[in-house]
């Protein structure tokens, strides 16, 4: 269940966590808005892999660079929160709106000692997240689905389903016939 003990916190993780606080306090955050090939670059070397055309804004809180994939077009909005102890991909073209808050990290509640879990969060192509959705953790996101503001997600949702509410419930899908403009 993705579980990390102890050993996981070694030497060589401390200082990978110090050297990303050092970069991201003094070149990541204060970086201009329009500098998404600064912040892109300075992620990747880091570890991230990141795509072509990729936007983060600056105030984009980012834990371990290295559990992190984002592909060519995505953009990440300001003060959105991605707690990645474990990995998070993110697909093309996707859109994370304003303090979203994306959390692959969690523990374990029937351990008496609270087990340190870091799931996986996978999130597809042409999604949008609107402003101030939570993803837990362990959840694949479909192809083009819609969370709503303030969206909870907690379990997997199917491509092109548009979800709101606390917890997320399905509204509808996100294209329906009568959606799609008719060519003529």
């Amino acid at each position: 269940m993705f579980t990390k003990g102890s050993d996981y916190y070694t030497p060589r993780h401390y200082i990978k966590k110090f050297i990303w606080a050092l970069v991201h306090f003094l070149l990541f955050r204060y970086s201009p808005r329009l500098l998404y090939g600064w912040r892109n670059t300075l992620l990747r070397l880091m570890g991230a892999s990141i795509g072509k055309n990729v936007k983060i804004f600056p105030s984009v809180q980012i834990t371990y660079p290295w559990n992190l994939h984002i592909e060519d077009g995505s953009i990440i909005s300001w003060k959105v929160i991605l707690y990645n102890l474990g990995p998070i991909h993110i697909g093309r073209n996707t859109i994370i709106s304003q303090q979203a808050h994306i959390c692959a990290g969690n523990h374990d509640y029937r351990n008496p000692r609270f087990t340190l879990l870091m799931p996986p969060i996978t999130i597809g192509d042409g999604v949008w997240i609107a402003a101030d959705a939570f993803i837990g953790p362990n959840i694949l996101i479909g192809n083009e689905a819609v969370i709503g503001a303030r969206a909870v997600i907690t379990k997997n949702v199917e491509p092109k389903a548009v979800m709101v509410g606390n917890p997320a419930q399905f509204l509808k899908s996100r294209y329906t016939a009568k959606d799609i403009p008719a060519h003529g």
